[in-house]
C-alpha cells in the first residue's frame, strides 16, 4: 500500500531542491482554503492550491526562487575570475509557463496586488479577478518558502497526523463494482480498505488501497473506528446480510450501504427484524441500493462514481455533526 505520506517522502527525496507554496490567508470566494499547499521542484509539482492563473503565478515565482538560490550557491563556490554564463538556466524538463508569460505577471490595475520577496521567502497577495483571468472574486495571500530540513520534517509530520485521522471506508467485496468503487475512492481524502474472502478478488486493486483477506468479514466491522463507512457488495447475499447487520448495529457508523434491488432490501429487512433482533430505526439507516436511484445505469464505473459521492457526502455530514456536539456541550 502506497500512502500519501510515502508519496510526499518520495517527491521530497527526488526533488533535490523544492519550494513550499502555501495558502496563508483568504478573503471571499477562493479556490482553496488557508493551509492548502503544493510543492514545486525545477521539473515537477506535488499537490495544488487550486489551479488557474494564481497557481501558475505561484509556480513561476517558486521556480524563480529555486534558480536564484542555485545561482547564489554556485556563485559562492565559484573561484574568482570564472565566468558564470549558462550556470542558472532552467532544466529543459521543466513545464513551460502559460502563453505570453502570464504566470510571471502580477495584475497592475483594479484591486492592487502585492509581492514581497527576500532570499528564502516570498508573499503574493493577489485579487482573484479579471486582472489575472479568474473570476472567483476573493483574494488570496500565498506564502512561498524554500524547503529546508525543518520545513521538510514539518510537512511529513503534518501529513502523518492527517493520515492517522482520515475517515475509514470499508468496501466488502472485490468484484467488478468493488474494484471500480475502490478506484473511485482512492482519489478522496479517506483511508480505503477492501475486505474479501477470495484471494483472487483482491488482485489488481489500486496501490493506495489496503486489502484484507479474511474468512469472517463481518468481524472487521466490529474492529472499525468510529465514524467509518461500510459499503457491502459481496458475491453472496447471505454474507451481505451478515455484514450489513453488524454495521447497522453500530450507532457510530457514518454510512451503511448495500448493493442490490428493492427485493433484496425487503428480504434483508424481513430477516433483520425477525431473525437478527434488529429494529426499524437501525434498518432505516441502510442505504440500498447504493449510489441512489437517480441514474438508471448499472455499469460498475457509474455505480461506483455515484456511490463514492454518496459515501463522501455521508462522511462530511457525520464529521460535522460529531464536531457540533462538543460545541453545544461547551455552550451549555
Amino acid at each position: 500500500m502506497n500512502s500519501k505520506v510515502q508519496s510526499l517522502k518520495a517527491f521530497l527525496g527526488q526533488a533535490g531542491r523544492a519550494a513550499l507554496v502555501e495558502v496563508a490567508a483568504t478573503k471571499g470566494s477562493t479556490p482553496r482554503e488557508a493551509g492548502a499547499f503544493m510543492l514545486v521542484s525545477p521539473s515537477a509539482i506535488f499537490g495544488t492550491i487550486g489551479g488557474g492563473q494564481l497557481e501558475f503565478m505561484a509556480i513561476d515565482k517558486a521556480r524563480q526562487m529555486l534558480f536564484s538560490s542555485l545561482e547564489g550557491a554556485m556563485a559562492a563556490k565559484r573561484p574568482e575570475g570564472v565566468r558564470s554564463e549558462g550556470t542558472t538556466t532552467a532544466p529543459s524538463t521543466a513545464p513551460a509557463t502559460p502563453p505570453d508569460g502570464l504566470a510571471a505577471i502580477l495584475p497592475s490595475r483594479g484591486r492592487e496586488a502585492r509581492i514581497e520577496v527576500d532570499e528564502t521567502c516570498a508573499t503574493l497577495d493577489v485579487p482573484l479577478g479579471p486582472e489575472i483571468g479568474q473570476c472567483c472574486g476573493g483574494r488570496v495571500e500565498v506564502l512561498i518558502r524554500l524547503v529546508d530540513a525543518r520545513i521538510e520534517q514539518e510537512l511529513i509530520a503534518k501529513a502523518e497526523a492527517e493520515e492517522a485521522h482520515l475517515p475509514h471506508v470499508y468496501v466488502f467485496g472485490g468484484g467488478h463494482v468493488g474494484q471500480a468503487l475502490a478506484a473511485s475512492l482512492v482519489l478522496l481524502p479517506i483511508h480505503v480498505e477492501v475486505v474479501e474472502t477470495r484471494a483472487d478478488a483482491l488482485e489488481g486493486m489500486p496501490e493506495t488501497v489496503e486489502t484484507r483477506l479474511t474468512p469472517m468479514p463481518e468481524a472487521v466491522v466490529r474492529e472499525a473506528p468510529a465514524g467509518s463507512a461500510f459499503a457491502i457488495l459481496t458475491h453472496d447475499h447471505a454474507l451481505d446480510f451478515l455484514i450489513v447487520a453488524e454495521a447497522l448495529k453500530r450507532d457510530d457508523a457514518a454510512y451503511v450501504g448495500m448493493i442490490g434491488s428493492k427485493t433484496k432490501k425487503a428480504t434483508f429487512k424481513n430477516w433483520f427484524l425477525k431473525s437478527d433482533e434488529g429494529n426499524e430505526a437501525q434498518f432505516n439507516r441502510l442505504v440500498s441500493p447504493i449510489g441512489s436511484n437517480a441514474v438508471k445505469d448499472k455499469r460498475p464505473p457509474v455505480i461506483a462514481a455515484l456511490a463514492a459521492a454518496e459515501i463522501m457526502t455521508a462522511l462530511v455530514s457525520h464529521a460535522a455533526q460529531a464536531s457540533a456536539v462538543p460545541e453545544k456541550a461547551m455552550a451549555g
